[in-house]
């Protein structure tokens, strides 16, 4: 049992020479991990997402198919850029080539089952993935800026108290298409659905989701590799925005890449009792390892890296709470977004009253540390922070 990509790669010519002196041949293609897949029968379909490919992978599968590298420059170009779901529309590649790539990889695509829109005009998609489960991606536009804010799990292993996603638990994680085609698919929905956003396109992406992004580092790696492309999304560092709640050896990690993105980082709570008891990840990675690598962010001029912190009534939200925060984070080239509590009748906890919230950024502000209270976007939707999942598994079970 051979799997599609196997049987067709077979038959190509061995040795074919590639730049930098490098000689690829079946045997050396064939043993990438992300092009055998699973062993399917000859009659099975092909296996391989062409969108779980970074550039790299696709430019050493047209390189083995026989081709010019350059072709797959334009191979992206039609998968992001115009957003083409058949190898046959991709009219100024070889015929021969688009008939090989129909036979050992295929183009995904994601289409929103259901959209819901907010009174504030932000809209809910729910999308339906090819295994049954499904996960959800948030338009918000803001002036000139609509940004889209995606999911990379389905689930969260994380288990925040404050967070529905987490208290549903752990599912899986997306694939590299999986997170790419919630924006391909927003974003065609985007281009011809609304007459007021006919002529526009998503401007910001954030990794804010459904699912901790560094939990699931490979594939949201890959996604952010396409979204920073010329040829993929061409997104600059400031249009992309990583959320995490701390993840160290994730963090490490991604700072030895030269992926641009900027760091969001959720604290929720001034010490370490309480982001516990909030949030179980602090036990294997407390608050002052996450801040010591904070430290270590390389910024941009005019950058900062973004602290996340939920306001919850009686929880964290003190004068105390605040002038610990400012303790813990001072040093550090920051933005504090206050993101008062989004309620939900599956969580026990209450939002703080705006007096409380108010005073809250003002010492924060008082010490000349930049604090913003972010302003709640879709929650009569339930497509506010921490409310992902909600609604639309009622409506979707409902008769």
């Amino acid at each position: 049992m051979f799997s599609v990509v196997l049987q067709e790669l077979l038959k190509l010519p061995v040795g074919l020479s590639l730049r930098r002196n490098r000689t690829y041949n079946r045997d050396t293609f064939l043993n990438e991990s992300w092009i055998m897949g699973e062993q399917r029968s000859m009659s099975s379909k092909p296996t391989v997402d062409i969108k779980d490919l970074t550039q790299n992978d696709i430019e050493r599968l047209v390189l083995t198919l026989g081709q010019q590298g350059y072709l797959a420059k334009q191979l992206i170009t039609w998968l992001y850029r115009r957003r083409i779901i058949n190898f046959h529309e991709m009219t100024d590649l070889p015929k021969t080539l688009r008939e090989t790539l129909k036979r050992v990889a295929f183009i995904s695509t994601l289409t929103p089952n259901r959209i819901e829109t907010s009174q504030d005009g932000s809209k809910k998609f729910l999308f339906s993935l090819m295994d049954g489960n499904s996960v959800e991606s948030i338009l918000i536009p803001d002036g000139s800026r609509l940004t889209l804010c995606i999911s990379t799990q389905v689930g969260c292993p994380l288990g925040c108290r404050f967070c529905l996603t987490g208290r549903m638990g752990f599912v899986r994680n997306l694939t590299t298409s999986e997170i790419m085609n919630q924006i391909l698919g927003a974003q065609r929905e985007v281009a011809t659905q609304w007459e007021e956003t006919a002529q526009r396109k998503i401007t910001n992406i954030v990794l804010m989701g459904m699912g901790e992004p560094l939990a699931n580092y490979d594939n949201t790696v890959k996604a952010i590799e396409v979204m920073n492309y010329d040829l993929g999304l061409g997104l600059s560092g400031r249009r992309i925005t990583l959320s995490t709640s701390g993840l160290i050896p994730a963090m490490e990690r991604i700072l030895s890449t030269k992926l641009r993105f900027q760091w969001a980082v959720s604290l929720n709570a001034a010490d370490d009792d309480t982001r516990s008891f909030l949030m179980p990840i602090n036990k294997s990675h407390p608050l002052k390892e996450v801040l010591e690598i904070c430290r270590r962010f390389r910024l941009r001029p005019r950058e900062r890296t973004i602290f996340e912190y939920v306001l919850i009534d009686g929880i964290n939200d003190s004068p105390r709470d605040a002038l610990r925060l400012v303790h813990l984070i001072k040093g550090i080239p920051c933005k504090v977004n206050l993101i008062p509590f989004n309620e939900s009748p599956e969580l026990e906890f209450r939002r703080p009253s705006d007096e409380k919230i108010h005073e809250f950024q003002k010492i924060l502000l008082d010490r000349y540390i930049t604090c913003i209270i972010r302003k709640s976007r879709g929650g009569d939707i339930s497509a506010a922070c921490g409310q992902l999942t909600g609604t639309f598994r009622r409506a979707m079970n409902s008769p």
